[in-house]
């Protein structure tokens, strides 16, 4: 599905994005309060803490939708104050959202087609009557489109309007509008909320596949501690908007801030 070639032993590089000192208010109310931490290229990172613990509002601020009053983002060595969100994603950033935002009486096809917006040069008068070039860059964008839809196993249901589909087969289509841009960097928000047991073991199969085979760099939140704790290299994990861990499943699992905080004994 990724232009590039699959990797093969799939190896921890440098740092690709590293977040420093980071506080983000709203009003009187600190959200994030001096978080810093680094992202590995091709590692999976989970983002993991209760309910208000600041996670979204972290991702919001690495992809643009917040701009943070004090610290800075570093991504492949370049250092941002702020930045809007279409400039993050021009520079290699996908996101995905805890609540779905589908074009709900569109197809599946035409969903994941959305994400490949940002790599159209034609412009909307010769995509709107598909004029000559803008017919033919339609068509490579429609057959890399058929190759995110062949990944996520979805090719059932390729014309079906995207309401009309199961909870976590749409939560599989999110997942291919944000691979339609080939993200260096996919920041998943709870990416298998409301799913079972059953969609969780396959979102889970398609995040990894997706780090292991194209060498995305992810960077994960999610409740599901299994989850999390089988398939991260390292998790940070946040509490009233402050860090309080930070390191591999294990160490984090052995934390006693951690488990005080949010694991619990039973961990």
């Amino acid at each position: 599905m990724a232009a590039s070639a699959p990797v093969t032993g799939r190896r921890i590089g440098d740092v690709i994005l590293d977040v420093q000192n980071i506080t983000l208010r709203f009003g009187g109310v600190k959200a994030l309060t001096d978080i810093s931490f680094d992202v590995r290229e091709h590692e999976v990172r989970s983002i993991i803490g209760p309910n208000g613990a600041g996670k979204s509002s972290m991702l919001n601020c690495i992809n643009g939708v917040y701009q943070p009053q004090e610290g800075q983002i570093t991504f492949r060595g370049q250092t941002f104050r702020h930045m809007n969100s279409r400039q993050v994603a021009e520079m290699g950033v996908a996101r995905t959202f805890q609540n779905l935002a589908l074009f709900k009486g569109m197809s599946v096809l035409d969903n994941i087609m959305t994400g490949r917006n940002l790599k159209m040069k034609c412009g909307l008068l010769a995509q709107a009557f598909r004029l000559g070039p803008a017919e033919r860059e339609e068509i490579r964008h429609r057959e890399f489109v058929e190759r995110i839809i062949d990944f996520l196993e979805i090719q059932a249901w390729r014309k079906t309007p995207v309401g009309r589909l199961p909870y976590g087969l749409q939560k599989r289509v999110d997942l291919g509008r944000a691979l339609a841009m080939e993200p260096q960097v996919l920041l998943l928000d709870e990416p298998m909320a409301g799913m079972n047991v059953e969609e969780k073991q396959d979102m889970s199969r398609f995040i990894l596949d997706v780090n292991d085979e194209f060498g995305t760099t992810i960077v994960l939140i999610e409740h599901d501690m299994g989850v999390v704790m089988d398939i991260s290299d390292r998790v940070v994990v946040l509490d009233y908007g402050k860090k309080i861990g930070d390191g591999t499943p294990d160490e984090v699992r052995n934390n006693p801030e951690v488990i005080r905080a949010y694991l619990g004994a039973e961990h």
